[in-house]
C-alpha cells in the first residue's frame, strides 16, 4: 500500500487540524464541519495530481490553446455519517464526479470488544473507475476495511485512493496487511495510538458526533 501523509509538510492544513482537534472551538458544529470540508477540498487537489489527463484544445476571446484536464471517470465513496462533510469537500472541486455512501458502525460485543456493521450501501457502477473512499477517521482500520469489501472488493476499479484525516499506527498495519500494494491511503496526519476503547489518541473524540449532534 502506498501511504501519502500530508501532515509531514507544513501547510494551512495544520491550522484545520488544529481547530478540529480543540475542545472550545468543537462546540462550534457547523465550524467543524466545514473545517471538515476544507480539508477535504485539500485532498481533493492533492489526489487530482495523480488522475489521468487528457489535452483539449478551447477558445479564448484572442487564440486557441491547448489545456490539460482530467478524465473525471471517478466515484467518490463516503463512509456515513462523519464523511459527509468531508464527501462535500471533495466534490466542491472534483464537481463531475458520480458519489456513493456506505453506512459502517461499531456494534460493541462488550465494552472493548466490536465488529464492524455494514447495514447500507448506494453506488453507481464502479468498473474501470477511480474510487477514493473517504472517512475522517482510521482507528482499527476495521471500517475502512470492511466498507472495501462491501463496496469495491467485488468491482474492476482502475485505482482505489483511500482517504483520512486522522489515522493511527495500528489502523494503517490492519490495512496494510489485508489490501494489496497498488491501493494509495492519503492521511492528513498520523496520531500516537489506539487507547483500550480503540479511540484514537490524540485524536479528537468522535467525529459524527460533533458534526451532528450525539446519537442515541
Amino acid at each position: 500500500m502506498i501511504i501519502h501523509n500530508l501532515g509531514n509538510n507544513n501547510s494551512i492544513l495544520n491550522q484545520f487540524i488544529a481547530e478540529l482537534r480543540d475542545v472550545s472551538i468543537q462546540k462550534d458544529s457547523m465550524r467543524f464541519r466545514r473545517n471538515i470540508e476544507r480539508i477535504g477540498e485539500i485532498f481533493a487537489y492533492e489526489i487530482s495530481q495523480h488522475f489521468d489527463f487528457f489535452s483539449e484544445e478551447i477558445q479564448t476571446p484572442l487564440a486557441n490553446t491547448e489545456v490539460n484536464l482530467p478524465n473525471y471517470n471517478i466515484v467518490i465513496a463516503s463512509i456515513l455519517r462523519a464523511g459527509i462533510p468531508l464527501h462535500q469537500g471533495l466534490l466542491n472541486y472534483l464537481d463531475q464526479a458520480e458519489s456513493a455512501f456506505i453506512s459502517a458502525y461499531r456494534k460493541y460485543e462488550s465494552e472493548t470488544k466490536f465488529q464492524i456493521a455494514i447495514e447500507y450501501a448506494a453506488s453507481p457502477d464502479l468498473n474501470n473507475k477511480t474510487v477514493i473512499l473517504a472517512d475522517p477517521m482510521l482507528a482499527s482500520g476495521k471500517s475502512m476495511y470492511n466498507a472495501y469489501k462491501s463496496l469495491i472488493s467485488k468491482a474492476n476499479t482502475k485505482k482505489v485512493h483511500l482517504l483520512c484525516i486522522f489515522a493511527a499506527p495500528e489502523g494503517i498495519e490492519y490495512l496494510k496487511q489485508y489490501l494489496g500494494d497498488d491501493i494509495e491511503l492519503w492521511v492528513g496526519v498520523m496520531d500516537q495510538k489506539l487507547n483500550e476503547h480503540s479511540y484514537i489518541i490524540p485524536g479528537l473524540g468522535d467525529a459524527g458526533d460533533l458534526a451532528y449532534g450525539e446519537k442515541i
